[in-house]
């Protein structure tokens, strides 16, 4: 049964496109009355979808990291979700704060959310020219203009080297610092012309964008992305119920090989059984609808 809170066209506008969301209800399989967790509400698509599947009586506890964000999810008062501000690196203290039990499934979500591209004004998008921030956590100390202006040109190339895997990294770390003694750089065209100065002009005209990798990689060394995941995973298995499900959504090949690997290692401890042998990704429809989906990867597992 539908929340009739759903059907209030104010409330959706804060619903982004949810990724894979056919592919999330196939492996998540919610029923009625079960609860689940949404590690990652954002724009809280994953979640609704959910929540149309699991009432009368099921629950969804949807944890939000951004400030902001978490905010405007709470504004919506939506029937049967349990919001809490927080970091789903805490996810095993929050569902015991909350007595949050017998849950049938948790989700992953580690894309960016639209909010952040469109409304976040932190720098998140290229397309924009905002201050170089790109924190999900307001309280953190650092940022990416901290980072493109004090880091070492070394501490810089290894970061777009490891975290994004940007061919120029060596040659983007060096303008960067090479600009920096000029102006200090603070926005994000700043830095797209710093990335366009050093990158050949072939790279600047492909299909992916030419800043797409360097902001990638500032984003997730900001926010402790990868750590924060290896922190997060092994906490679902003491939380979910037997025979319960765990779906990751990754965008990134560090992140999807955590997941791998870490799937890989609880599957030959007889803890879950893997269901998805090779990563589940988007059809070309929905890539066409929503590009941002084209570098999604769904891997899901279930608890023995």
């Amino acid at each position: 049964m539908r929340s009739p809170k759903f059907e209030r066209s104010e409330n959706l506008r804060w619903y982004h496109i949810p990724v894979l969301k056919n592919e999330v209800l196939e492996y998540l399989n919610p029923k009625p009355d079960k609860n689940f967790i949404d590690c990652t509400i954002g724009g809280g698509g994953h979640t609704k979808a959910i929540l149309e599947k699991n009432g009368p009586k099921g629950r969804v506890l949807g944890i939000e990291l951004d400030a902001q964000l978490y905010e405007k999810i709470l504004k919506l008062n939506i029937d049967r979700l349990i919001l809490v501000h927080d970091s789903y690196t805490n996810l095993r203290e929050i569902t015991e704060r909350k007595n949050f039990r017998s849950i049938s499934g948790i989700l992953f979500d580690l894309g960016l959310s639209n909010w952040h591209l469109k409304e976040g004004n932190r720098g998140f998008s290229f397309l924009k020219n905002e201050s170089l921030d790109m924190r999900y956590n307001s309280r953190s100390n650092l940022t990416v203009e901290k980072i493109v202006n004090d880091f070492s040109e070394q501490e810089i190339e290894k970061i777009l080297k490891v975290y994004g895997e940007e061919r120029f990294a060596k040659r983007i770390s060096k303008k960067i610092v090479e600009e920096r003694k000029k102006r200090k750089i603070q926005t994000t065209f700043q830095l797209v012309g710093v990335i366009k100065k050093a990158v050949p002009d072939w790279y600047q005209h492909k299909k992916i964008h030419f800043a797409t990798k360097t902001f990638q990689a500032l984003r997730i060394v900001v926010n402790k992305e990868l750590e924060n995941l290896k922190i997060a995973l092994p906490q679902t298995l003491k939380i979910l119920e037997r025979n319960g499900r765990l779906i990751v959504i990754s965008f990134h090949s560090l992140e999807d090989r955590i997941v791998k690997n870490f799937l890989k290692e609880n599957s030959k401890k007889g803890l879950i059984k893997i269901l998805t042998k090779k990563p589940v990704r988007p059809s070309l429809e929905e890539v066409k609808k929503n590009p941002k989906a084209r570098s999604a990867k769904l891997r899901s597992a279930i608890k023995l």
